[in-house]
Protein backbone atom coordinates (compact mmCIF):
# COMPACT_ATOMS: atom_id res chain seq x y z
CA UNK A 1 0.00 0.00 0.00
CA UNK A 2 0.86 3.42 -0.20
CA UNK A 3 0.79 7.23 0.72
CA UNK A 4 -1.42 8.99 -1.93
CA UNK A 5 -1.15 12.51 -2.48
CA UNK A 6 -3.83 14.32 -4.48
CA UNK A 7 -4.15 18.21 -5.82
CA UNK A 8 -6.06 19.52 -8.91
CA UNK A 9 -2.51 19.93 -10.32
CA UNK A 10 1.17 20.41 -9.67
CA UNK A 11 1.08 22.58 -6.42
CA UNK A 12 0.59 19.34 -4.36
CA UNK A 13 4.26 18.45 -5.42
CA UNK A 14 5.48 20.94 -2.78
CA UNK A 15 3.71 18.76 -0.03
CA UNK A 16 4.74 15.97 -1.39
CA UNK A 17 8.50 16.54 -2.12
CA UNK A 18 8.78 17.26 1.37
CA UNK A 19 6.62 13.70 2.40
CA UNK A 20 9.36 12.09 0.02
CA UNK A 21 11.98 13.74 1.91
CA UNK A 22 11.03 12.71 5.37
CA UNK A 23 9.53 9.13 4.73
CA UNK A 24 11.67 7.89 1.92
CA UNK A 25 11.10 4.55 2.49
CA UNK A 26 7.26 4.77 2.05
CA UNK A 27 5.28 4.22 -1.46
CA UNK A 28 4.04 7.05 -3.30
CA UNK A 29 1.84 7.89 -5.53
CA UNK A 30 0.84 11.39 -6.46
CA UNK A 31 -2.48 12.21 -8.47
CA UNK A 32 -2.96 15.69 -10.42
CA UNK A 33 -6.72 16.29 -11.70
CA UNK A 34 -5.61 18.50 -14.27
CA UNK A 35 -8.17 17.66 -16.66
CA UNK A 36 -10.70 19.43 -14.45
CA UNK A 37 -8.48 22.80 -13.57
CA UNK A 38 -8.17 24.41 -11.08
CA UNK A 39 -10.38 24.10 -8.15
CA UNK A 40 -10.48 27.27 -6.25
CA UNK A 41 -13.19 29.02 -7.89
CA UNK A 42 -15.70 26.13 -8.34
CA UNK A 43 -19.06 25.80 -6.62
CA UNK A 44 -18.93 23.57 -2.82
CA UNK A 45 -20.34 20.74 -4.17
CA UNK A 46 -18.12 20.34 -7.09
CA UNK A 47 -15.17 20.21 -5.07
CA UNK A 48 -16.43 17.92 -2.68
CA UNK A 49 -17.32 15.48 -5.68
CA UNK A 50 -14.10 16.58 -7.13
CA UNK A 51 -12.09 15.50 -4.45
CA UNK A 52 -14.70 12.43 -4.00
CA UNK A 53 -13.54 10.96 -7.52
CA UNK A 54 -9.87 12.21 -6.89
CA UNK A 55 -9.59 10.12 -3.48
CA UNK A 56 -11.37 7.28 -5.14
CA UNK A 57 -8.32 7.33 -7.90
CA UNK A 58 -5.77 7.05 -5.56
CA UNK A 59 -7.43 4.48 -3.18
CA UNK A 60 -7.77 2.27 -6.44
CA UNK A 61 -3.66 3.06 -7.22
CA UNK A 62 -3.27 1.47 -4.11
CA UNK A 63 -3.19 4.23 -1.57
CA UNK A 64 -4.40 3.23 2.36
CA UNK A 65 -3.86 7.13 3.40
CA UNK A 66 -4.45 10.02 1.22
CA UNK A 67 -3.20 13.47 2.09
CA UNK A 68 -5.19 16.44 0.24
CA UNK A 69 -2.15 18.48 -0.45
CA UNK A 70 -4.90 20.85 -1.79
CA UNK A 71 -6.24 24.17 0.78
CA UNK A 72 -9.31 24.03 -0.87
CA UNK A 73 -10.47 20.56 -0.94
CA UNK A 74 -9.36 20.72 2.58
CA UNK A 75 -11.28 23.62 3.83
CA UNK A 76 -14.44 22.31 1.81
CA UNK A 77 -14.76 18.35 1.09
CA UNK A 78 -12.73 17.06 4.09
CA UNK A 79 -15.03 16.92 7.13
CA UNK A 80 -17.65 16.08 5.28
CA UNK A 81 -16.43 13.01 3.37
CA UNK A 82 -14.27 12.13 6.65
CA UNK A 83 -17.96 11.83 8.02
CA UNK A 84 -20.05 10.66 5.31
CA UNK A 85 -18.06 8.51 3.44
CA UNK A 86 -14.55 7.36 4.30
CA UNK A 87 -16.57 5.07 7.14
CA UNK A 88 -17.89 2.72 4.53
CA UNK A 89 -14.60 2.18 2.37
CA UNK A 90 -12.81 0.39 4.91
CA UNK A 91 -14.91 -2.61 3.81
CA UNK A 92 -14.95 -2.22 0.47
CA UNK A 93 -10.98 -2.19 0.09
CA UNK A 94 -10.68 -4.54 2.67
CA UNK A 95 -8.06 -2.68 4.87
CA UNK A 96 -7.88 0.67 6.62
CA UNK A 97 -8.26 3.88 4.28
CA UNK A 98 -8.19 7.48 5.43
CA UNK A 99 -8.09 11.00 3.79
CA UNK A 100 -6.39 13.75 5.69
CA UNK A 101 -5.87 17.36 4.80
CA UNK A 102 -3.24 20.53 5.45
CA UNK A 103 -5.26 23.47 7.44
CA UNK A 104 -5.00 21.57 10.66
CA UNK A 105 -1.41 21.11 10.50
CA UNK A 106 -1.17 24.74 9.19
CA UNK A 107 -3.10 26.21 11.81
CA UNK A 108 -0.86 24.36 14.36
CA UNK A 109 1.84 25.66 13.07
CA UNK A 110 0.45 29.48 12.61
CA UNK A 111 -0.68 29.12 16.19
CA UNK A 112 1.91 27.02 18.12
CA UNK A 113 -0.65 24.92 19.61
CA UNK A 114 -2.51 21.96 19.09
CA UNK A 115 -5.81 21.47 17.18
CA UNK A 116 -7.12 19.99 20.15
CA UNK A 117 -6.72 23.71 21.77
CA UNK A 118 -9.56 26.37 22.41
CA UNK A 119 -9.23 29.64 24.20
CA UNK A 120 -10.80 30.14 27.62
CA UNK A 121 -12.91 33.62 26.08
CA UNK A 122 -14.83 33.57 29.03
CA UNK A 123 -11.70 34.94 31.06
CA UNK A 124 -11.33 38.34 30.13
CA UNK A 125 -9.16 39.51 32.70
CA UNK A 126 -6.11 39.82 30.74
CA UNK A 127 -5.63 42.35 28.39
CA UNK A 128 -4.23 42.05 25.66
CA UNK A 129 -1.29 44.08 24.89
CA UNK A 130 -0.53 43.71 21.27
CA UNK A 131 -1.80 42.15 18.21
CA UNK A 132 -0.05 40.47 15.32
CA UNK A 133 -1.75 40.65 12.34
CA UNK A 134 -1.47 36.97 9.87
CA UNK A 135 -2.39 37.32 6.37
CA UNK A 136 -3.56 34.10 4.10
CA UNK A 137 -3.09 34.13 0.66
CA UNK A 138 -5.51 31.91 -0.94
CA UNK A 139 -7.29 30.86 -3.42
CA UNK A 140 -11.24 32.59 -3.04
CA UNK A 141 -13.27 29.47 -2.51
CA UNK A 142 -10.67 29.06 0.70
CA UNK A 143 -10.77 32.57 1.67
CA UNK A 144 -15.02 32.32 1.54
CA UNK A 145 -14.68 29.41 3.93
CA UNK A 146 -12.99 31.63 6.33
CA UNK A 147 -11.85 28.55 7.91
CA UNK A 148 -8.55 30.34 9.02
CA UNK A 149 -10.20 33.14 10.43
CA UNK A 150 -12.69 31.06 12.65
CA UNK A 151 -10.26 28.35 13.73
CA UNK A 152 -7.21 30.84 14.52
CA UNK A 153 -9.84 33.00 16.47
CA UNK A 154 -10.74 29.91 18.26
CA UNK A 155 -7.19 29.45 19.93
CA UNK A 156 -5.26 33.06 19.77
CA UNK A 157 -7.49 36.28 20.52
CA UNK A 158 -3.73 37.99 19.75
CA UNK A 159 -3.91 36.89 15.97
CA UNK A 160 -5.95 39.00 13.45
CA UNK A 161 -6.46 36.90 10.48
CA UNK A 162 -7.09 38.08 6.73
CA UNK A 163 -7.43 36.67 3.48
CA UNK A 164 -6.50 37.95 0.43
CA UNK A 165 -8.04 35.74 -2.29
CA UNK A 166 -5.56 35.73 -5.03
CA UNK A 167 -7.92 34.02 -8.47
CA UNK A 168 -6.20 32.87 -11.57
CA UNK A 169 -2.96 32.88 -9.51
CA UNK A 170 -2.91 29.26 -9.74
CA UNK A 171 -3.85 28.46 -13.02
CA UNK A 172 -0.89 30.82 -14.18
CA UNK A 173 1.67 28.81 -12.24
CA UNK A 174 0.15 25.24 -13.54
CA UNK A 175 0.00 26.65 -16.98
CA UNK A 176 4.10 27.73 -16.67
CA UNK A 177 3.79 31.65 -16.21
CA UNK A 178 6.87 33.15 -16.38
CA UNK A 179 8.73 34.83 -13.23
CA UNK A 180 8.50 38.27 -14.34
CA UNK A 181 4.84 37.62 -14.93
CA UNK A 182 4.32 35.66 -11.83
CA UNK A 183 5.88 38.92 -9.99
CA UNK A 184 3.31 41.40 -10.86
CA UNK A 185 0.78 38.88 -9.72
CA UNK A 186 2.02 38.51 -6.68
CA UNK A 187 3.13 42.34 -5.86
CA UNK A 188 -0.79 43.03 -6.67
CA UNK A 189 -1.86 40.64 -3.78
CA UNK A 190 0.41 41.94 -1.32
CA UNK A 191 -0.48 45.42 -1.97
CA UNK A 192 -3.97 44.97 -2.07
CA UNK A 193 -3.71 43.42 1.15
CA UNK A 194 -1.47 46.35 2.13
CA UNK A 195 -4.08 48.37 1.90
CA UNK A 196 -6.81 46.77 2.91
CA UNK A 197 -5.54 46.28 6.94
CA UNK A 198 -3.09 49.58 6.56
CA UNK A 199 0.21 47.51 7.18
CA UNK A 200 1.56 44.40 5.82
CA UNK A 201 1.25 41.42 8.09
CA UNK A 202 3.45 39.77 10.25
CA UNK A 203 2.76 36.29 9.57
CA UNK A 204 1.86 34.68 6.42
CA UNK A 205 0.35 31.74 5.34
CA UNK A 206 1.18 30.61 1.43
CA UNK A 207 -2.39 29.19 1.61
CA UNK A 208 -2.62 27.29 -1.53
CA UNK A 209 -0.02 24.72 -2.35
CA UNK A 210 0.77 26.67 -5.91
CA UNK A 211 2.09 28.65 -4.12
CA UNK A 212 4.45 27.13 -2.39
CA UNK A 213 6.25 27.37 -5.94
CA UNK A 214 6.98 30.90 -5.94
CA UNK A 215 7.46 31.43 -2.42
CA UNK A 216 10.73 33.55 -3.02
CA UNK A 217 8.64 35.70 -4.81
CA UNK A 218 5.95 35.94 -2.32
CA UNK A 219 8.79 36.50 -0.21
CA UNK A 220 10.59 39.24 -2.27
CA UNK A 221 7.17 41.12 -2.32
CA UNK A 222 7.04 40.90 1.77
CA UNK A 223 8.81 43.00 3.66
CA UNK A 224 12.12 41.42 4.83
CA UNK A 225 11.49 39.49 7.92
CA UNK A 226 8.28 38.57 7.27
CA UNK A 227 7.41 35.03 8.75
CA UNK A 228 6.22 32.89 6.01
CA UNK A 229 4.37 29.66 7.01
CA UNK A 230 5.36 26.55 5.08
CA UNK A 231 2.64 24.20 5.01
CA UNK A 232 4.98 20.97 3.13
CA UNK A 233 6.80 21.28 6.25
CA UNK A 234 3.68 21.49 8.82
CA UNK A 235 1.96 18.81 6.67
CA UNK A 236 5.15 16.42 7.06
CA UNK A 237 5.43 17.01 10.91
CA UNK A 238 2.03 16.77 11.72
CA UNK A 239 2.25 13.32 9.36
CA UNK A 240 5.04 11.90 11.12
CA UNK A 241 3.06 12.70 15.03
CA UNK A 242 0.06 10.23 13.06
CA UNK A 243 1.88 7.26 12.29
CA UNK A 244 3.01 6.95 15.50
CA UNK A 245 -0.45 7.17 16.75
CA UNK A 246 -1.51 4.37 13.70
CA UNK A 247 0.57 2.05 13.20
CA UNK A 248 -2.42 0.02 11.38
CA UNK A 249 -1.76 1.72 8.05
CA UNK A 250 0.97 -0.30 5.98
CA UNK A 251 2.13 2.24 3.46
CA UNK A 252 4.48 -0.14 1.74
CA UNK A 253 8.83 0.33 1.96
CA UNK A 254 9.95 -0.20 -1.36
CA UNK A 255 9.95 3.26 -2.27
CA UNK A 256 7.63 3.32 -5.21
CA UNK A 257 7.07 6.59 -6.78
CA UNK A 258 4.21 6.97 -9.13
CA UNK A 259 2.65 10.00 -10.79
CA UNK A 260 -0.28 10.30 -12.59
CA UNK A 261 -2.67 13.18 -13.93
CA UNK A 262 -5.97 13.26 -15.45
CA UNK A 263 -4.83 15.14 -18.17
CA UNK A 264 -2.12 15.45 -20.40
CA UNK A 265 0.53 13.04 -19.77
CA UNK A 266 4.12 13.72 -20.20
CA UNK A 267 6.42 16.19 -18.67
CA UNK A 268 5.48 19.20 -16.97
CA UNK A 269 6.22 22.63 -17.87
CA UNK A 270 9.70 24.27 -16.82
CA UNK A 271 8.46 25.71 -14.30
CA UNK A 272 7.41 22.61 -12.19
CA UNK A 273 10.91 20.89 -13.83
CA UNK A 274 12.70 23.99 -12.14
CA UNK A 275 11.21 23.25 -8.54
CA UNK A 276 11.22 19.67 -8.47
CA UNK A 277 14.77 19.74 -9.24
CA UNK A 278 14.66 17.55 -12.62
CA UNK A 279 12.34 17.14 -15.23
CA UNK A 280 8.75 15.24 -14.42
CA UNK A 281 6.94 13.21 -16.27
CA UNK A 282 3.56 12.01 -15.38
CA UNK A 283 1.70 8.75 -16.55
CA UNK A 284 -2.07 8.77 -17.33
CA UNK A 285 -4.41 7.62 -14.88
CA UNK A 286 -5.85 3.63 -15.89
Amino acid sequence: MAIGVFDSGVGGLTVHRELVARFPERDFVYFADQARGAIGGKTGEEIVELTREGCTTLFDAGASLVVLACNTASAVALRRLQQTWIPGLKAHYGRPVNVLGIIVPTIEAATGLPWTYEADKSAKDDKIEAIDILGVFSTAATAMSRVYEIEIDKRREDLAVFSEPCPGLAGLIELGATPEELTVVVQEHVDALRRRIGRHPDTAILGCTHYEIIADLFAQALPAGTNLIHQPTAVADALERYFAQHPEYDLGSSGRRDFLTSGTPGPQSELVSQFWGAPLTFSPTP
